[in-house]
């Protein structure tokens, strides 16, 4: 069984979605594949990129890690460790999800399983990686076991073992991961938006030295009851209507003011902003397009607007650029 999810990229409002402000994400043209092949005996071998031995587990010794993982999710909450500590591996994202899923379903196997990721979504920039690959895990366990999923059924399990790796998660991943296309997500709700008509250039400033779930909390220390949250909103609500009416001029100067807003959260270290400027004063306009970084140089992905691709001003910054395009179709078998 083989199932693909596309990463997603947030073309408005990330970080003031965590509190119930609107945010516009899209599916992407970069993807994360699970491949399922029954063996033999009773392991559950996880074949992941950038691991010598992704190590093979039993189904006992799953259910340990997933009760070890929870414990550490509980002291999370608890304010007792950091979200980083939650997950003492990479790996063990994937070994959670499964047991998870599998519990969740109150199914059995009857052999070994290899557990086969490979992805083109770059990990820690902001693309919804884990989200995707969880996704693409959990679609063809489904496909193997025969269920019957429901949308929401994959959006739940999926969304439980993100909160692992980003402790808060607004669930926007997932849902655009899972769904496809682009949406307005708020508050666990979503409508569908037209995918946006203007070219977009994926932009790799490097993966950030802080994750998701430090940049999210680092944010809600400093600004959980800022009123800069519903600048981020009205932002947000005339995107969308720039959408709508493929207004190219407009979409640009709101993703100026994402900019500044996401600068002033203290989320675009200053290489980046400096990049960023660059991109304006040459005529298009950019900005992050994930939790960004509360430390160091590095961004994750910057998002640009603009009618050519932005080739020598990526180099003079040792950045590398791709055109992107949406995905219409989300989470599926092939």
């Amino acid at each position: 069984m083989k199932a693909v999810a596309p990463g997603k990229l947030i073309l408005s409002g990330e970080h003031a979605v965590v509190y119930g402000k609107p945010a516009i994400a899209m599916a992407v043209d970069r993807s994360a594949v699970f491949e399922l092949t029954p063996q033999a005996g009773n392991e559950i071998s996880f074949d992941l990129p950038g691991e010598e031995n992704g190590g093979s587990l039993t189904i006992m010794a799953l259910h340990d890690l997933k009760r070890r993982v929870e414990k550490k999710y509980r002291e999370f909450l608890n304010g007792e460790i950091g979200i980083g500590y939650v997950l003492a591996a990479p790996a063990d994202l994937f070994r959670f999800a499964f047991i998870h899923t599998l519990d969740g379903l109150h199914r059995k196997l009857d052999s070994g399983m290899v557990m086969k990721l490979r992805s083109s979504i770059p990990v820690g920039c902001g693309m919804g990686s884990s989200a995707a690959t969880v996704l693409s895990e959990i679609r063809a366990l489904g496909h193997y076991l025969r269920v019957d999923f429901k949308p929401d059924w994959y959006y739940e399990y999926s969304l439980e073992a993100e909160k692992m790796q980003h402790g808060k998660p607004s669930g926007v991943d997932s849902y655009i991961s899972l769904h496809g296309g682009c949406a307005c997500f708020q508050q666990g709700e979503a409508r569908s938006v037209s995918l946006p008509r203007m070219k977009m250039y994926m932009v790799q400033t490097g993966i950030p030295e802080s994750t998701t779930g430090e940049c999210v909390m680092e944010v809600e220390r400093n600004f959980r009851n800022s009123e800069i949250w519903s600048e981020f909103e009205g932002v947000t609500i005339a995107f969308e209507k720039a959408i709508c009416t493929n207004d190219g001029q407009k979409l640009r100067w709101l993703v100026r003011e994402n900019n500044r807003l996401l600068s002033a959260i203290g989320v675009v270290p200053r290489q980046v902003q400096r990049f960023i400027a660059d991109i304006e004063a040459w005529g298009g306009s950019a900005k992050v397009c994930g939790a960004g970084s509360v430390v160091g140089d590095k961004g994750g992905v910057v998002l640009v607007f603009s009618d050519t691709e932005p080739i020598d001003l990526c180099g003079k910054y040792g950045y590398t650029v791709s055109p992107v395009r949406g995905d219409p179709l989300g989470t599926r078998i092939v």
